[in-house]
């Protein structure tokens, strides 16, 4: 149990946060999930569920020292993988994807849980190798350590997860003490790589591996309505969550009153595009008042980083931030046109059990790094 003396560490504001997030999006699933079930309030139930057993998660990850975490460092990677390869041998398969496990009454999303895995286990390996991340060879361990369970979640297909665990691997690398020059350098070196890959597969076939349906993703960010189908293909999302979210103007059409997410013309909006809900039933105002809570909770995550007393507690603290940070940036950004569409949930919103609990995971995290934190100059 903890000790009376540790809850005088808890970080208020950030519990605040949260709360007042979950709080929300129940209100607003609500509203989201009125015309695509026949209850409701169906996916608002399911919600609260998955919430009170994050909750639950949440304060069984408090009651351990994170520091034991250390222990388990191969055992956990190597339950990583295997829930990831497991996926192929008995998942369950919808929307051209495999990456869910049937365990009945619900069903299990391995990749969610690798991301807090990742940040776990990436820690204990970086915690190890400070002081020893500044020179290229020194970062080919990292990289390769994440880009096991990265490939086989790519395989599943989930581009967007996948691109998650390279943004933990990135600013987990920076707090741990890599060259920052060594990782721009990387970066934009991806970036170009990308750039080059794509105009190679467009222009002169080049085979990637990737599906059809997520290059064309990729491809009209930069147009949706030219996907080849006037709007109505690939860009279609696109188009509906911006009209939505357009819609909203500073106070918006009020709860239950849009007209693109009650009448169902915008698709997922339970799920990924649950932002284009709050810009068109909440407007602008109170869309600014949502991104302020994330904002606040992210800042509260790297102050309880700068506060931890050890660097694996810097370091768990930091692959969370970057979680949420890559999360909330892509989600928000697909939304409004200025990002591919993904399938990156918005994190404590979007409707999901398996990314609820993990979230939740992984706040825990946080809140134990800061609990047990000792003031120490950085």
């Amino acid at each position: 149990m903890l000790e009376r003396k540790l809850w005088r560490n808890l970080d208020y504001y950030f519990v605040g946060c949260i709360i007042a997030l979950l709080l929300i999006s129940l209100a607003v699933l609500s509203s989201a999930g009125a015309n695509v079930a026949t209850d409701p309030f169906y996916y608002a139930k399911k919600q609260l569920v998955g919430i009170l057993v994050g909750l639950a998660g949440l304060t069984v990850v408090l009651l351990t020292d994170y520091g034991q975490l250390r222990r388990y460092h191969y055992l956990l990677y190597t339950l990583n993988l295997v829930l990831l390869v497991t996926v192929f041998l008995v998942g369950h398969q919808a929307k051209g994807a495999q990456r869910w496990i049937n365990l009945g009454p619900f069903l299990f999303q391995p990749s969610e849980f690798a991301k807090t895995i990742t940040v776990i286990t990436l820690a204990c390996l970086l915690d190890k190798r400070q002081g020893k991340l500044n020179r290229w060879q020194d970062l080919i361990i990292p990289f390769a350590y994440v880009a096991v369970p990265m490939l086989l979640i790519l395989k599943q297909p989930d581009l967007g997860t996948a691109l998650v665990l390279m943004a933990i691997l990135f600013g987990m690398l920076f707090v741990g003490g890599a060259n920052p020059r060594l990782l721009l350098i990387i970066a934009g070196g991806g970036l170009l790589l990308v750039g080059l890959a794509l105009f190679a597969h467009f222009r002169y076939g080049l085979p990637l591996p990737l599906e059809d349906y997520q290059l064309r993703r990729l491809v009209v960010v930069l147009n949706p309505y030219n996907d080849g189908r006037g709007g109505t293909g690939a860009g279609y999302h696109v188009i509906q969550s911006q009209i939505a979210i357009g819609s909203g103007g500073l106070w918006g059409v009020g709860f239950r009153q849009g007209s693109q997410v009650q009448l169902n013309f915008l698709p997922e909006h339970h799920t990924d595009f649950i932002f284009s809900v709050v810009g068109e039933e909440l407007g602008f105002i109170r869309t600014v008042g949502i991104l302020a809570l994330y904002f606040l909770l992210l800042y509260r995550m790297l102050r309880i980083a700068a506060q931890a007393k050890d660097m694996f507690g810097a370091l768990l603290v930091s692959g969370v931030a970057s979680m949420f940070t890559f999360h909330i940036l892509v989600n928000i950004g697909m939304t409004i046109g200025i990002m591919p569409v993904t399938g990156i949930p918005l994190p404590l919103f979007s409707y999901g059990g398996s990314a609820m609990l993990a979230n939740m995971l992984a706040l825990g995290l946080v809140l134990n790094v800061n609990l047990r934190r000792q003031k120490i100059l950085f």
